[in-house]
């Protein structure tokens, strides 16, 4: 059965204060809008509801400060806190304060009243939602809805231990949200230990993660402790696990399911005291239904799913990316660049189909090589590899535009461009669209087309004919 209460909202936008009302009132609460701390305090006393919605940003304070206090003179008070700020430190600060859930601007309203719902539902069973987490400097980015589902979840699995599984193409960042998992959770102090599966010869896959004792295989010369007693006290992330061997698979099932295990060619039981974080590139559901996956591993590992989206499924991330990049690379001592507004639109059009660390490098490689401050369409489109002529490089510099197509063209074949024809071939590039433009300036008019450019009618006659330039319906 669907809970009723009091719910009180905090927010200085007066069209989001009316929105929220009116949904909540038709799902049958009672709604007090308040528009700053003062007012929203005044409230509070004068009446307790059952749950709290505030924004962080207000006019007379911070939101998650507020919180804080909430937390302390109402303990069981569930507060939903709503943020422009859509970052995943503002998603964890949410939920280190103690808040309830936190929702980025702008909210699907069934979100809210759903939350709303949980609040009411968890207040009236009396459970408690603690968290413990410091805040820090995190390097994931991106301002986008399918981000902000990223951030909650890592939010929310901060302080348990949890198995994570991570899928997403290669490149979207998988080890970060590991990391941030670490580093945001209990186990901060102890060891972040990454082992590909895809790198390690599947002979030796079982020594990497369990260790091995002196004589258990040939070359065994001394005793060597796995990931698994390296990263003892922290969190090991299992990168590539669809790439694992099966008979490795059941191994790691035992551990998943005992918490122990023993080195290869040992006899002491180990404890493993470690978190899992693994991920993948690959289905593992049809690595299942292809029996080169256990199902039973397959459960013990996706106990909290992550998904990550595809650059080209948050472009409007991607800007905020790119300069992030740039940011970097200058801080790393490489020229300061910037991006002209041609060649963010350029970059949010591309698919990425090496999605952020594609991004990543390319911004690095810019940052060498660019000559100028500000980046433009053209010399972005040479090194995405997109097909560039001088002809169509409005918005850039004509010294620009000719240095880009150059180093294209060496990209493309680096004979090409020593094999003597390299002269004849940018001047047509470059006298073709001259010329056509000026017989459109002029109507067609070969005799004011030519006086216009400095040269004879003879001449730009042969040239129309040396280029295969149209000319028909053209007076003289």
């Amino acid at each position: 059965m669907t809970r009723v209460g009091n719910i009180l909202v905090l927010d200085d936008d007066a069209a989001i204060r009316t929105v929220v009302a009116h949904a909540l009132r038709r799902a049958g609460h009672q709604v007090t809008t308040t528009a700053s701390l003062a007012e929203f305090n005044r409230e509070l006393r004068a009446n307790t509801p059952d749950v709290v919605v505030s924004d962080v940003v207000l006019p007379d304070g911070n939101g998650l400060d507020m919180v804080v206090g909430l937390a302390e003179a109402y303990p069981q008070l569930p507060v939903i806190v709503l943020s422009a700020q859509n970052t995943l430190t503002t998603a964890v600060r949410a939920t280190e304060v103690g808040a309830y859930d936190y929702l980025p601007k702008p909210f699907d309203l069934n979100d809210l009243t759903r939350a709303i719902d949980g609040a009411l539902a968890r207040r009236g069973a009396g459970e408690a939602d603690p968290v413990d987490a410091d805040d820090t400097d995190l390097p994931l980015i991106g301002r986008s809805p399918a981000m902000q589902d990223v951030y909650r979840v890592i939010a929310r699995v901060i302080s348990n231990d949890l198995t994570v599984l991570i899928s997403g193409e290669s490149g979207t960042g998988k080890e970060l949200v590991a990391r941030a998992i670490h580093d945001l959770g209990p186990r901060r102090d102890a060891p972040f230990l990454a082992i590909n599966m895809a790198a390690i010869p599947r002979e030796l896959i079982e020594a990497e993660l369990f260790g091995h004792e002196r004589g258990a295989f040939t070359g065994a010369q001394a005793r060597s402790a796995g990931r698994f007693e390296q990263a003892a006290g922290g969190t090991l992330f299992l990168d590539e696990i669809g790439d694992m061997p099966i008979e490795a698979q059941t191994r790691l099932l035992r551990v998943l399911q005992s918490g122990e295990f023993t080195t290869v060619g040992g006899a002491r039981t180990i404890q493993a005291d470690v978190r899992i974080v693994a991920a993948t590139n690959r289905d593992l559901s049809a690595l299942v239904q292809s029996g080169q996956f256990r199902e039973d591993l397959f459960y013990r590992l996706n106990v909290v799913p992550v998904l990550l989206p595809a650059l080209r499924e948050r472009r409007q991330d991607i800007a905020l990316l790119a300069r992030h990049f740039l940011d970097r690379a200058a801080e790393h001592g490489l020229p300061r660049k910037r991006l002209a507004e041609a060649a963010i639109v350029a970059l949010e059009g591309h698919d990425w189909p090496g999605n952020v660390r594609e991004l990543e490098n390319i911004m690095r490689r810019l940052a060498v090589l660019s000559r100028d401050e500000v980046i433009g369409a053209v010399e972005l489109g040479v090194m995405l590899g997109a097909p560039l002529s001088v002809a169509a490089t409005a918005g850039v510099s004509l010294d620009a535009a000719v240095r880009a197509r150059i180093e294209q063209l060496a990209r493309e074949d680096p004979r090409g461009v020593d094999d003597g024809t390299l002269y004849e071939r940018i001047i047509a590039e470059v006298e073709r669209p001259l010329i056509e433009a000026m017989l459109v300036r002029h109507g067609g008019n070969q005799l004011r087309a030519a006086r216009a450019m400095g040269i004879n009618r003879n001449t730009l006659r042969k040239r129309l004919d040396t280029l295969a330039i149209d000319v028909a319906g053209a007076s003289d």
